[in-house]
């Protein structure tokens, strides 16, 4: 996701010597330069469908994009047996993840950024962890994106570690913080709504 990240540039100090001012720059969601034809197939899959070209917070625009396939698969899941529901939505959770690591992995080199604002399959599948098997429910179903926005831009342990360790700038990395910031959001999630039930305010 797009960040601000902060550098520096001398400037005149009173004692004659030079001092070091702190510029904040913003991360680029593409750097310039050829690299080929674009791999349509993996831009299209990493930016879910163009979701993540919305001008403004394609994270957020991501996450909302997500809420109508959570709704279809608890749709298409809801007649079978309990036992095949959490099987089959794992296995799609699982392919939606998989998928898109190999998805932001190519758009990542093809934009010059590991972590393009334009990739936002990540926020798709960390979305579907938050939801894990909870019914589909409009009021729920916004509970659980506000969770998630929030634990995906705090990124509590470990998914602060995946977003931050050169080693996991490629589209592991990317995809895996949302994941790992999707597990607490579910909690939270989970423990907010049943709040809100015990309270009569749903």
């Amino acid at each position: 996701m797009p960040s601000e990240t902060g550098s520096t540039e001398p400037s005149s100090a009173s004692a004659g010597e030079p001092r070091r001012v702190a510029v904040v720059i913003k991360k680029p969601l593409r750097l310039a330069g050829d690299r080929g034809k674009p791999p349509m197939l993996a831009l299209t899959w990493s930016s879910f469908f163009g979701s993540g070209y919305f001008p403004v917070a394609p994270g957020t625009a991501g996450t909302a994009a997500a809420i109508p396939l959570f709704w279809l698969l608890m749709f298409v899941l809801a007649p079978l047996p309990l036992l095949s529901r959490v099987m089959l939505y794992g296995a799609a959770t699982l392919v939606v993840t998989v998928t898109g690591i190999a998805a932001a992995d190519r758009a990542g080199k093809y934009y010059g950024v590991a972590d393009s604002g334009h990739i936002v399959i990540d926020e798709v599948a960390g979305y579907l962890v938050t939801m894990f098997m909870l019914p589909w429910e409009p009021r729920l179903a916004l509970v659980g994106f506000v969770w998630f926005r929030i634990c995906d831009v705090l990124k509590p342990w470990p998914a602060r570690f995946f977003d931050r360790d050169p080693r996991w700038k490629n589209g592991a990395g990317v995809v895996l913080d949302d994941v790992f910031a999707a597990v607490w959001a579910a909690g939270l999630t989970r423990a907010t709504w049943a709040l809100l039930v015990h309270q009569n305010w749903v």
